[in-house]
C-alpha cells in the first residue's frame, strides 16, 4: 500500500490471465491516479478492461506505450510476461522511477506463511495438491493463489491473517522479480529444473538464476523443498543444506503405500508432485494417516493428464499444460495403453532430442501441428525408431487424423512440449478447443 499511495503508478501489461486487473484493482484503491498500459490489441483485452472501467481513477493507454508514462509516472508496476529489458522500463529507470510487480508488493505487504512451489514442470499440480493436503492444519486458514490463478493475489492481502499459509505457484519470471527485493518464502519448492523460457532468458544460467531466488534469501528457520531425483535440485541441496535454513530432498519412491494406493493421478511425475506436497504437509506436523482422505479425493487440474472424453473406446487426455519436451515425456510414460500423440506449438528455442529419444518407441502414432512440427519430426527420425508421423494444419485436423486412426483400448493424448502462442491465446484456449473437438457429435 505504502508504495502506492497518493501516486501515480502504471500498469505494464493488463494481460488477460488476471494478474493485470488485480494489480490495477489494488493500486487504485490507494493511488493518486492508475494508467494501465499494454500493447495489445483491444479487442482481445477487452473483458480485462471491462472488469476496470467503473474506477474513476483508471486511465487506459491500449494498443501500445507512451514513454510519458513511464518518465512521469512515480511507480511503474510490471506484468512478469514483460520483458524488462525494453526502452519503456529503461527509461522509468533514468527518471529513478520505482519498478516493482504484484508478486514483489505480495511479498513485501503479506502477514502469514508463504509456500512458494517453482519448477519447470507440475508446479500447477503441486501447488494446488499442496493446498488441498495443507486444509488438514486445523488453525488459520489456506489460501491458494500465484500463477495458478484461483485468488487474486493483492486483492486477497485484507483477508490474510498471521496465522493464515498462502500456496503460491509462482515462475521464473516474477522470481526474477523478487530478486530485486531479496525475498524469498518461508517454503520454498523446486519441482524440477530442465530448460524452459530460453527465448526469454536467453541461457541455461540465467534461467536457474532466476529459479534460485525461491531459495537465496530465505531466512533462518525457512525450509527448502527439492527433488531427490533432479540433478539442479540435488546441486542446490548440496549449497544449501549447511546453512541456517532447513533443507529436505523429497522422494517419489518413500511414500507411504497408504498414500500412492489412493491417489488418483496418473504417472511418475504425478507421484513425484504427490512426494513434494506430501513432504511440505509434514512440515507442518502433518502424519501420513492425516492426509490419506485427501489424498484420495484430489482430481487432476484441467488440461494436466485430464481425461475429456472416451469415443468409441478411446480414452482422450488434454494435457495442453506440457509446454516443455519433459513434460510431455512424463504424461507419454503415465500410460501403458497404445499413444497416438498430439504436439507441437510456438517455437520459444527448446530442444526435443532428448524428448525424441525417450519417446519415439512409446507412440503408436504422432501427429504434429504448428511452429516446431520440423523441429520435432526431425529429432524423432534421428532415433531410428520412427512410429507413423502425420502433419495436421490445426488442432481440429490433428483430432480428425487420431480418431481415424485410433483402436479401442487407445490413447489419445495431447501433450504438445510447446506453447501455444503461434495458433492460440493461451494453454486453456487450446485444451478447451480439445475438449470440444473430441466430445463433438
Amino acid at each position: 500500500m505504502l508504495t502506492v499511495k497518493d501516486k501515480t503508478v502504471v500498469i505494464m501489461g493488463l494481460g488477460v490471465f488476471g494478474g493485470g486487473v488485480d494489480t490495477a484493482k489494488f493500486a487504485a484503491r490507494f493511488a493518486k491516479k492508475v494508467i494501465v498500459t499494454d500493447k495489445g490489441d483491444e479487442k482481445k483485452l477487452t473483458r480485462s478492461i471491462k472488469e476496470l472501467e467503473s474506477l474513476k481513477n483508471i486511465e487506459f493507454h491500449i494498443g501500445g506505450h507512451q514513454i510519458s508514462d513511464f518518465t512521469d509516472s512515480d511507480v511503474i508496476i510490471v506484468n512478469p510476461a514483460v520483458d524488462e529489458a525494453n526502452p519503456y522500463i529503461d527509461a522509468a529507470k533514468g527518471k529513478n522511477r520505482l519498478i516493482t510487480s504484484q508478486m514483489e508488493i505480495f511479498f513485501q505487504l503479506c502477514p502469514a506463511k508463504i509456500v512458494a512451489i517453482t519448477g519447470s514442470n507440475g508446479k500447477s499440480t503441486t501447488t494446488a495438491l499442496t493446498a488441498h493436503l495443507l486444509k488438514n492444519i486445523k488453525s488459520g486458514q489456506v489460501f491458494l493463489s500465484g500463477n495458478i490463478g484461483n485468488l487474486p493475489l493483492l486483492e486477497t492481502l485484507g483477508q490474510i491473517k498471521k496465522n493464515d499459509i498462502v500456496v503460491l505457484e509462482i515462475s521464473s519470471f516474477q522470481l526474477k522479480q523478487l530478486g530485486r527485493i531479496k525475498k524469498s518464502p518461508y517454503v520454498g519448492c523446486i519441482t524440477n529444473i530442465a530448460p524452459n523460457h530460453l527465448d526469454r532468458h536467453k541461457t541455461m544460467k540465467n534461467y536457474c538464476n532466476a529459479k534460485e531466488n525461491i531459495l537465496h534469501f530465505q531466512k533462518p528457520g525457512d525450509v527448502a523443498v527439492l527433488n531427490a531425483y533432479d540433478e539442479k535440485c540435488r546441486q542446490w541441496y548440496e549449497k544449501y543444506k549447511n546453512t541456517d535454513r532447513k533443507c529436505v530432498l523429497f522422494d517419489r519412491e518413500k511414500l507411504d503405500s497408504k498414500l500412492t494406493a489412493v491417489f488418483k493421478l496418473p504417472g511418475k511425475a504425478n507421484r513425484e508432485n504427490l512426494a513434494a506436497a506430501v513432504t511440505i504437509a509434514h512440515h507442518f506436523g502433518l502424519k501420513d494417516e492425516d492426509l490419506i482422505e485427501s489424498v484420495g479425493s484430489f482430481v487432476s487440474l484441467p488440461h494436466r493428464l485430464q481425461l475429456v472424453g472416451t469415443v468409441k473406446g478411446v480414452r482422450y487426455y488434454n494435457d495442453s499444460i506440457a509446454t516443455t519436451p519433459e513434460s510431455t515425456v512424463g504424461g507419454v510414460e503415465a500410460f501403458g495403453e497404445p499413444k497416438i500423440l498430439i504436439a507441437g506449438g510456438y517455437d520459444k528455442g527448446l530442444d526435443f532430442d532428448k524428448m525424441a529419444r525417450e519417446i519415439s518407441d512409446k507412440l503408436k502414432a504422432l501427429i504434429l501441428i504448428g511452429q516446431t512440427a520440423d523441429k520435432i519430426e526431425q529429432s524423432i527420425r534421428k532415433t531410428g525408431n520412427i512410429p507413423p508421423i502425420y502433419r495436421a494444419k490445426s488442432l481440429a485436423d490433428a483430432v480428425d487424423k487420431a480418431k481415424e486412426i485410433s483402436s479401442p483400448g487407445d490413447v489419445v493424448l495431447l501433450s504438445p512440449a510447446c506453447a501455444s502462442y503461434d495458433m492460440f491465446v493461451n494453454f486453456v484456449q487450446r485444451g478447451n478447443q480439445f475438449s470440444e473437438l473430441v466430445n463433438k457429435p
